[in-house]
């Protein structure tokens, strides 16, 4: 993080965002301020608060884009949830708190994954070892020397005998390593992952309970393993991930995961001006009783989680919503005052279109170019087919319902999808699509308003 000033993060979001100049500031500044807090002294640390964030503007103009491209670039925790999910305290459904406990568990499962890989050649020398005790059975005097079945070995005086047992365990390591046994087969236990289902309805939450008491009961009961016949490459594989398993410390695992989640974690919450607006009445869920519910989250609370209790203080929020109906001053006062930060983003239009399918790292152009490469097709776009798409797309998008730059996937997928469809039967490999091959493709269905509304 010492490295990544703003201006270098604005710069790693321009690989693939085009525009919103003001968005990238703000986000920018909020993660830098999350190393500046860590740098102050440690009586004044706790008290200073993230800067939430709130981006205004409509669907497909680069909000979600935005927050999951900032978390990866700050290797932060990253959950996002549509804030419609959620119900308020006394309906059955998603309570706010969730969302907390699944950044952890995501955390948990991402750091595990990374040690897991970092032991990963440690783990490859045990397993082989286990596989040639497999392929190389110990013999009946073996066993016979040593009945009890304890784990000390007894000693054992080095003969002719054992030279040449380890002499046949050297080769078949060799022949192993080479592939020459990868066509036989090994009988191996394999755990048996599989237990019902138990669900129980309480105020913690449906799915909270469900995992407690998996693990409850996992703890309980003896593990159940199975015996399967396996081609010594798979056997392998199996082995392998378990010694890694074992290899990792994951009591270390998730207090770590806890900690980067405290510290560092990103929550981004879709959708916020759906539970905008006054209170509704009947029996239906309130807008109002869901923001309260949302309030001491945001605020900074406690919650219980599996791995232990995690503090809300300094995770990161960031809201999103288009506003078309409410506005941010229709969330209740509490909530408004946890979000300082709000940033406008601008519509897209036809320039901005030709830059989205032509400039970022991951532009659509390239995605289908690289696409039918696997084919043996060279595809090519003039300048003016590209202007062409984009003029379509800012046309359809003002006379239907207007999704940004969603409609670029949408127009491309049509455009090309006759040729999509014929790609391995095709004798021409170098094709070129040009403004006419544009309009013969898309013309007569964006003329007809009522189709285009369907397909486009």
């Amino acid at each position: 993080m010492k490295k990544l000033k703003p201006k270098e993060i604005v710069k790693e979001l321009d690989k693939y965002i085009i525009g919103q100049k003001d968005a990238k500031k703000s986000v920018a500044v909020a993660l830098r301020n999350r190393w500046r807090r860590r740098q102050v002294p440690e009586d004044l640390r706790d008290e200073i608060a993230p800067k939430n964030i709130i981006l205004i503007g409509p669907t497909g103009v680069g909000k979600t884009e935005i927050a999951r491209r900032l978390a990866n670039l700050a290797d932060s925790p990253f959950y996002k949830v549509e804030a419609s999910k959620f119900t308020e305290v006394g309906y059955v459904g998603r309570d706010v708190e969730s969302m907390i406990r699944d950044l952890v568990e995501l955390t948990v499962h991402d750091l595990k994954a990374r040690q897991q890989e970092a032991v990963q050649e440690k783990a490859f020398g045990i397993a082989e070892e286990r596989l040639l005790d497999l392929l190389l059975p110990k013999s009946g005097n073996e066993k016979e020397n040593n009945p009890d079945g304890g784990a000390e070995p007894r000693l054992e005086l080095v003969n002719s005998s054992s030279s040449s047992k380890l002499s046949t365990r050297e080769k078949l390591r060799k022949m192993l390593r080479k592939g020459k046994l990868d066509s036989r087969f090994v009988d191996i236990d394999v755990a048996d992952k599989s237990f019902p289902m138990v669900e129980i309805f309480s105020n913690s939450g449906i799915e909270e309970m469900g995992i407690n008491m998996k693990d409850m009961m996992g703890s309980l009961m003896p593990k159940n393993t199975k015996k399967r016949k396996l081609k010594v490459p798979e056997a392998m594989k199996i082995l392998t991930q378990e010694e890694a398993a074992h290899l990792v410390d994951m009591e270390k695992v998730t207090s770590d995961a806890v900690e980067m989640v405290e510290q560092s974690g990103i929550i981004f919450l879709d959708e916020i001006d759906k539970i905008a607006g006054k209170a509704s009445h009947g029996p239906d869920v309130s807008k109002e009783g869901v923001q309260r519910d949302l309030l001491p989250i945001v605020e900074g609370s406690s919650v219980p989680t599996k791995y232990g209790t995690v503090k809300t203080d300094h995770i990161l929020f960031m809201a999103s919503g288009a506003f078309h109906v409410s506005k941010p001053s229709d969330l209740i006062p509490e909530l408004q005052g946890r979000f300082p930060i709000r940033v406008e983003l601008t519509s897209l239009g036809k320039d901005e279109f030709k830059r989205i399918l032509t400039e970022p790292k991951n532009a659509l152009e390239l995605q289908y170019k690289e696409l039918l490469k696997t084919e043996g097709i060279d595809l090519s776009f003039t300048e003016n087919a590209i202007a062409r798409i984009a003029s379509i797309a800012v046309d359809v998008n003002n006379r239907t319902e207007n999704i940004g730059a969603r409609r670029l996937h949408t127009l491309m997928e049509r455009l090309l999808e006759e040729l999509l469809f014929e790609a391995p039967d095709v004798d021409e490999k170098k094709i070129v699509v040009d403004a006419d091959f544009v309009d013969k493709q898309l013309m007569d269905i964006v003329k007809d308003e009522d189709l285009s509304r369907y397909i486009l």
